[in-house]
């Protein structure tokens, strides 16, 4: 196998908190990113997607 010099993260999507926007690869250091996420828009709905896993958190029984 030939090394191509990219690795799995180079095809990934972040959303960079930033610069507020979805970035692919890693562009910005790691306590400015959220992810990795599989396409571009799942990486810009990161705020949304926080937000909803937060609420499903706060929700679930087993966190209290």
């Amino acid at each position: 196998m030939v090394d191509s010099g990219h690795d799995e993260s180079d095809q990934q999507w972040f959303y960079c908190l930033k610069h507020k926007t979805a970035e692919q690869g890693i562009i910005c250091g790691s306590k400015n990113r959220l992810g990795p996420y599989a396409t571009e828009a799942e990486a810009s709905r990161a705020l949304e997607i926080a937000r909803e896993r937060n609420k499903s958190w706060d929700e679930d029984p087993h966190w209290q």
